[in-house]
């Protein structure tokens, strides 16, 4: 649970690194780079203990897989809360999609 928790941590800064400086277009490209990677430091703060702790009881692709799942579900709130756009019924049927591959990776075969 703790690693489920560190992912998510990570994922909020992650996102706000990746897309929140769409809001403020007008700020240089460098700037909006250099504040991202200060952001994403942060990040990587939460990603590589969250990623050792869980390996103790995930795989590597059950880890990515979760981190997958998180990062999706971050982004919808992000997207809806932040940048204040919709989400479009496809967006979500992609998105459930792509959660349905997480029966394949986590099921004992």
């Amino acid at each position: 649970m703790r690693a489920i928790a560190l992912l998510t941590v990570s994922n909020v800064f992650m996102t706000f690194a990746w897309y929140g400086h769409l809001k403020y277009r007008d700020v240089a490209l460098w700037r909006v780079i250099l504040v991202s990677w200060v952001i994403a430091f942060v990040e990587y703060c939460f990603q590589v203990p969250a990623n050792r702790i869980g390996s103790y009881e995930f795989s590597t692709a059950q880890l990515k897989t979760i981190q997958e799942v998180i990062t999706l579900l971050v982004f919808c709130v992000f997207s809806v809360l932040y940048l204040k756009e919709g989400l479009k019924w496809n967006y979500i049927v992609g998105f459930l999609l792509m959660i349905g591959a997480v029966f394949f990776i986590f099921k004992k075969w």
